[in-house]
């Protein structure tokens, strides 16, 4: 089963099946460019194309065009519940992803990039990065997605980002990384744009999972 068939059984949202195809577009980019340490490219497309599968539980209404978008986050919250992380593992066990993968998609959330940034798996420093270079709207620099999270959940007290001290600490963290990927990568982090993931994104919607 190729992977717009993947999101359409779970019925996802338009904007949460791009967001998802644009972070593997980058991944693979990275990886056509890599020329460090050996790493497992199939499980960085892999865990980058699932990732977000049960994000639509925290999607805001007016995020979403599609139709009947609120019945089908009742259902979610019905099936799976409302911790969307717990929902993107359990997702992700169901469709295939492997233990190895499901360790490094529950540990490349932004939350634990100073954990990333001591970790010697690159394959989670490209997943967690790349997660955190594409916004809702396309791909932007690591400041700018992450200064955007600060404002996003501002509000929210249970949220890391919502402590400006440590939200700080994990953009800085998350620049770090940046250097240690692009440390054995022929591009720069400017090449990695919208542009230059396109082809990337028409390939990757033929993925077979």
């Amino acid at each position: 089963m190729n992977i717009i068939e993947i999101y359409e059984k779970y019925h996802l949202p338009e904007n949460l099946q791009m967001h998802m195809l644009r972070v593997a577009a980058c991944s693979n980019l990275i990886i056509d460019n890599w020329n460090g340490p050996q790493i497992d490219k199939e499980s960085i497309i892999r865990v980058s194309l699932l990732h977000d599968m049960g994000n639509i539980v925290k999607i805001p209404e007016e995020f979403s065009k599609d139709e009947g978008f609120l019945e089908i986050r009742k259902r979610y919250f019905e099936q799976y519940g409302t911790n969307d992380h717990e929902i993107n593992l359990e997702i992700g066990k169901q469709e295939g992803l492997t233990p190895k993968e499901i360790t490094i998609l529950d540990g490349k959330r932004s939350r634990k990039n100073e954990e990333t940034l001591a970790s010697n798996s690159y394959e989670r420093k490209i997943c967690a990065y790349c997660d955190q270079r594409v916004a809702p709207n396309g791909v932007v620099g690591i400041s700018q997605r992450l200064e955007d999270a600060k404002v996003r959940y501002k509000d929210k007290p249970l949220s890391v980002w919502s402590n400006e001290e440590k939200a700080n600490y994990l953009i800085q963290c998350a620049l770090s990384i940046e250097k240690q990927i692009m440390e054995y990568c022929n591009i720069k982090p400017e090449d990695i744009n919208d542009d230059s993931i396109k082809i990337y994104v028409e390939r990757l919607k033929m993925y077979d999972i």
